[in-house]
């Protein structure tokens, strides 16, 4: 049984302020002396990292397509043990459903299964009594739901405010925080630089969600909303736990180099518990900033998270790519997710890479995204060929070829994707470790072996 305070923060559909909103909030609460948790729901490993940076602990995703709407609540519960208060972020609007599947994958059913209240964000600039209509029907449309109160974003006045504050308390919905159009300013670096700004430890980032947290702390009646937050009733689920799988080394601790910085990795907080619990020794690695691996490495880890805008710093870089190219060809297990593919390969925008992989990558205009059902097509470090999985996409740069002689994946209404050679596993689709565990367990099976290297060239 979990007890944690919590509220989920959603919106009517994107571009309603929610993430600006859920990152100042952490923050500020955390300015109070609470011991804050923040998750994101969905994929985004941005906005996760983000709301980690702002509650001082991991940002996590709960994505029910990634690891099963049975896990949904575990992974909370794991996430937010021993917090005052846990913040989820919502994504898109509140019953919308990427995939088609609102009952089991939107932030609505998120928050039914986290027994949650939800404050629903809005965006009042263009509304008035109207919002009491529009928020009428986000309440009744599912009656499981639990509609908490409102938040009001980008406010054109008092007067205006006390329309709407009118309104809203005619259908007898609470009103938490209005913010005037200035309030919530745009002050986080700029999208593509991804998670890097705090992984790295950036301080434009800390400031930026510094500013956050005053905005929302001077604009929100934190005192009623954590009073909202701890009526949520306990939930009666254990808490997910990154306990070794049948497969685990039962041998020394290998090294396994985990791609990040001090503020994190570019992996799902998950995967570093899952390692670690499989017997691995986790250490990280910055590929934009150290020019070795650490000491004894065995095993490299490369997640989603690395952004592929930041191609002529990872070129850069060459005493590190030697390194990791040297640890390829020497069979040791090397699992790179989304750009992490790029950057193992021979070149990108015409820019040297690690070269494990003989192929090219180049951006383009638009962005390949969404979840894929996939089949392991070889044998690899990750899965046994035949294994079944759902990963996500999201990136502008191909490669060309797609896939090499034993690619990685194939999926319905799709070529192969990706690279299995010697230890190497190599794709853009990223998984959540959490849903599949087995993964930490493979790997750090095969980083306690001695390698076996007699193969061609990728």
């Amino acid at each position: 049984m979990t007890v944690v305070p919590r509220v989920v923060l959603s919106a009517p559909s994107s571009g309603h302020g929610t993430g600006a909103l859920a990152i100042g909030l952490l923050a500020a609460l955390a300015g109070r002396g609470l011991d804050v948790a923040g998750f994101k729901v969905g994929p985004d490993q941005v906005d996760s990292a983000y709301l980690g940076l702002a509650s001082g602990r991991p940002g996590r995703n709960l994505d029910p397509r990634l690891v099963g709407p049975e896990r949904v609540a575990p992974l909370f519960a794991h996430g937010a043990a021993g917090a005052g208060i846990a913040v989820v972020q919502g994504t898109m609007g509140l019953y919308d459903s990427v995939a088609g599947r609102p009952e089991t994958e939107s932030t609505a059913a998120v928050a039914t299964a986290l027994r949650s209240p939800v404050v629903l964000m809005v965006d009042v600039a263009a509304m008035g009594q109207s919002v009491a209509a529009l928020v009428h029907g986000f309440r009744a449309y599912d009656e499981q739901l639990w509609l908490g109160g409102v938040i009001l974003n980008r406010v054109a006045s008092p007067r205006h405010e006390a329309m709407l504050r009118e309104a809203l308390d005619d259908i007898g919905v609470p009103v938490y925080g209005a913010l005037r159009r200035h309030e919530l300013p745009p002050v986080l670096p700029a999208r593509r630089h991804g998670m890097v700004p705090v992984v790295a430890g950036d301080g434009e980032a800390a400031g930026a969600v510094r500013r956050l947290g005053e905005a929302v702390a001077a604009t929100v009646d934190l005192d009623r909303l954590l009073v909202l937050a701890r009526s949520a009733p306990a939930l009666t689920v254990d808490a997910w736990s990154p306990e070794p799988v049948d497969g685990a080394s039962s041998g020394g601790r290998p090294v396994v180099a985990l791609a990040g910085g001090p503020g994190g990795g570019y992996s799902h907080p998950e995967t570093a518990e899952l390692l670690r619990a499989a017997g691995a020794e986790v250490v990280m690695v910055d590929p934009l900033g150290d020019e070795t691996l650490p000491a004894g490495t065995r095993a490299l880890v490369v997640g989603g998270g690395l952004p592929e805008s930041y191609a002529d710093q990872l070129s850069a870089n060459r005493r590190l790519c030697i390194a990791v190219a040297e640890l390829a060809r020497a069979g040791r297990p090397v699992v790179a997710e989304g750009a992490g593919l790029l950057w193992l390969a021979r070149e990108l925008d015409g820019l040297p890479m690690c070269g494990v992989l003989d192929a090219v990558g180049a951006s383009r205009d638009g962005m390949v995204i969404g979840y894929r059902e996939a089949t392991a097509r070889t044998d690899s470090v990750v899965a046994p060929a035949g294994t079944m999985l759902v990963g996500h996409k999201q990136h502008a740069a191909v490669l060309t070829p797609r896939a090499g002689e034993r690619p990685a994946w194939s999926w319905d209404g799709g070529a192969p994707e990706g690279f299995v050679w010697r230890g190497v596993h190599a794709s853009q689709l990223v998984p959540h470790w959490a849903g599949y565990p087995e993964i930490a367990a493979r790997l750090v099976a095969a980083a306690a072996m001695e390698p076996a290297t007699a193969e061609a060239p990728a």
